[in-house]
């Protein structure tokens, strides 16, 4: 009998072991930051290990020795890199709770299109205003409201790009939502314009008061600080 239920609870603390999940992350990062929100909608539980990303240390290097860079997430033990890939992975995992990417095998095509296009086109042109002065800067606006305008055409009689509820491209996009009133504050300039993108602006709003998003958000003041303090060390490299 004793040796029957010791058994047990070997079994359990393997299994537990098993499913045991951990993310490597920064506050500050809205990589790692997406990740947590694909967690938090499946409802995994998951240990957070926040970085220093200064002085990186040897559990990351050894859980991405490719690139070296977070998020990684290791469930049973096994580390996987690159956001958008483990957001995948997250969905298929724990695949009963709260779909991630749609179920239609077009509109999940078209899910990873607008990320991927919010990825390549509005990513850089944000960070193209953020980081440079001038002309440069200039083109950089241009280039970044026309892309956000883009963006915004795949929100048409939708309240959010998953439809009634969050959804892959929502959490791979949010981010930016947040990050991109801070550059604006930074930089002076307006980008998403609540006159000219409407739906745009309107889902930011939306996504940002979602409760499982608004829990993870970083404190923005403290963001605020970080992106002064990289846009001083970008242009500084610059000249």
């Amino acid at each position: 009998m004793l040796m029957h239920s010791y058994e047990g609870v070997h079994q359990q603390e393997t299994k537990m072991a098993k499913n045991e999940v951990k993310l490597i992350g920064y506050w500050g990062s809205p990589a790692a930051l997406r990740v947590e929100w694909a967690l938090k909608l499946k409802g995994v539980e998951y240990e957070y290990i926040d970085e220093d990303l200064p002085n990186k240390s040897p559990f990351l290097l050894q859980c991405n020795p490719v690139y070296k860079k977070l998020p990684v997430l290791v469930h049973d033990g096994k580390p996987l890199a690159e956001s958008l890939v483990i957001i995948e992975y997250i969905d298929e995992t724990w695949s009963s709770e709260n779909p991630i990417l749609p179920q239609d095998p077009y509109e999940r095509a078209m899910a990873r299109f607008w990320a991927k296009f919010a990825e390549d086109k509005c990513v850089p042109t944000t960070v193209g205003v953020f980081s440079k002065l001038g002309e440069e800067q200039e083109k950089c606006t241009k280039e970044a409201r026309e892309n956000l305008k883009t963006l915004e055409t795949a929100l048409k009689g939708r309240k959010f790009f998953g439809g009634e509820t969050i959804g892959f491209v929502d959490i791979a996009v949010g981010w930016l939502g947040y990050w991109i009133r801070i550059v604006e504050e930074i930089v002076g300039i307006n980008l998403l314009e609540e006159e000219t993108m409407p739906l745009l602006s309107a889902w930011v709003q939306d996504f940002l008061d979602v409760a499982l998003v608004k829990e993870r958000l970083p404190p923005r003041d403290k963001l605020l600080q970080l992106n002064k303090g990289f846009r001083e060390q970008m242009i500084a490299s610059s000249t």
